[in-house]
């Protein structure tokens, strides 16, 4: 009977080694079901991008959804393909991981994606590679022994240039006040000596009138032209301001905060901004791009229920434009984004940072001017410039700037 007993628990415990070493060979054989070909890792990576992934999903982290971090050793790639595709309809069907994941995160529905296997699969491909290459964390300043903060870039901390300053108004002081010892020794040795005529008597022993001196001439005379000169600097300053708004940040009909959507969730600007690649404008956002998320996301919030009653009543929401060029200027955003690859917080400053968004640039033409007189072309790649290239290239050694394609030219924003 007790051999029996071991007979049976030994197979038990063989059976659950068999079981577990099966599972993790499993495992291993759906993560080598993932592809680390670069090209679709590329791929992967601007579909994660463009179907805002990251707007509910980290690679490392819980986020409103899961961490995808090894979602290929948790689920097999064939139930990966329907959820993502359709969760809602694997939830209905009554699978268990499904309805697990639907209660873990109170009831949140992740929406369909019109995407093919082939796609989400190379959305696992980027997951994967993001796993197994973790991005180096970027560090902007570095700590000296001190603990004083200096920039990566090098530089004077702001610590010490203080000191420097401190020590050099010292200094001055120190400079008058020797000024003045000197200027009272070398008197008193004037006065001392006996053969001064007295004419350099006077000068010797004249005392200094401060009164007289403000009503001099000569110091009413200064006076006068430094405030004419400020007061003609105020107006011409005044009037360079016309029609500069920078720094204005007007109260909008619904409180959003980019700072929580394109800076904690990391959603691109093109996601809610969809013309600024493919057009003139970036387009102010419609109601139903909004509930493409706030369909289930906050929906309790008082400022969302704003997005439902714009949504029933079939009117846009009354955003108040902040970034205005005038009539007599073209700009065209899908030219400097889409072909020039200029950074949104080139003009509209760290908006992932801005609680409430603001005019960052003057946009005027003096600093548009300036951008094209410093921004080299961003030719890579682009077979229209590459003879353009050749051509510069032959006759200077600086990069070719926006200016040596007529980026100066009148007519480029005014026609």
């Amino acid at each position: 009977m007790l051999a029996k007993r071991i007979i049976v628990r030994f197979a038990a415990a063989c059976l659950f080694v068999c079981c577990f070493v099966f599972s993790g060979v499993q495992a291993y054989a759906q993560r080598d079901a993932v592809p680390t070909d670069e090209a679709i890792i590329a791929e992967g990576e601007k579909l994660f991008s463009e179907w805002a992934c990251n707007t509910c999903h980290r690679v490392d982290q819980k986020l409103v959804g899961p961490a995808l971090k090894g979602v290929y050793d948790r689920r097999s790639v064939d139930w990966i393909y329907q959820f993502v595709q359709n969760s809602q309809r694997l939830i209905a069907s009554g699978d268990a991981q499904a309805n697990a994941i639907y209660e873990e995160f109170g009831g949140l529905q992740m929406p369909s994606h019109d995407l093919t296997d082939d796609q989400v699969l190379s959305i696992m491909a980027y997951v994967r590679h993001t796993e197994e290459n973790p991005p180096a964390a970027a560090t902007a300043t570095d700590t000296a022994g001190d603990g004083t903060q200096v920039a990566a870039e090098g530089g004077i901390p702001s610590k010490y240039l203080n000191i420097i300053i401190g020590a050099l108004i010292v200094v001055l002081v120190l400079i008058l006040i020797v000024l003045g010892l000197i200027i009272g020794v070398l008197k008193k040795y004037l006065q001392d000596k006996a053969d001064l005529d007295e004419e350099d008597q006077e000068v010797v022993n004249e005392k200094f009138d401060l009164m007289a001196f403000v009503k001099s001439p000569t110091v009413i005379g200064i006076i006068t032209f430094l405030v004419i000169v400020l007061a003609a600097k105020n107006v011409i300053d005044g009037l360079y301001t016309v029609g500069v708004q920078q720094g204005y940040q007007p109260t909008q009909p619904i409180a959003f905060s980019h700072k929580i959507h394109a800076g904690q969730y990391e959603i691109d600007c093109q996601y809610c901004h969809t013309g600024v690649e493919i057009g003139k404008n970036a387009n102010i956002p419609s109601v139903n791009i909004c509930m493409n998320c706030h369909s289930a996301i906050k929906t309790d919030s008082p400022e969302i229920q704003k997005l439902y009653a714009a949504q029933e009543s079939g009117e846009p929401i009354e955003w108040v434009r902040i970034h205005n060029l005038p009539d007599l200027a073209y700009f065209n955003h899908s030219q400097h984004v889409n072909v020039g690859g200029i950074a949104c917080q080139t003009c509209h400053g760290e908006i992932q940072e801005m609680e409430v968004v603001k005019q960052h640039a003057p946009l005027t033409m003096g600093w548009c001017i300036d951008c094209h007189r410093n921004t080299s072309l961003n030719t890579k790649g682009n077979g229209y410039y590459d003879k353009l290239v050749e051509l510069h290239n032959s006759n200077a050694a600086t990069p070719m700037k926006v200016t040596d394609i007529g980026g100066l030219e009148c007519a480029k924003c005014h026609y």
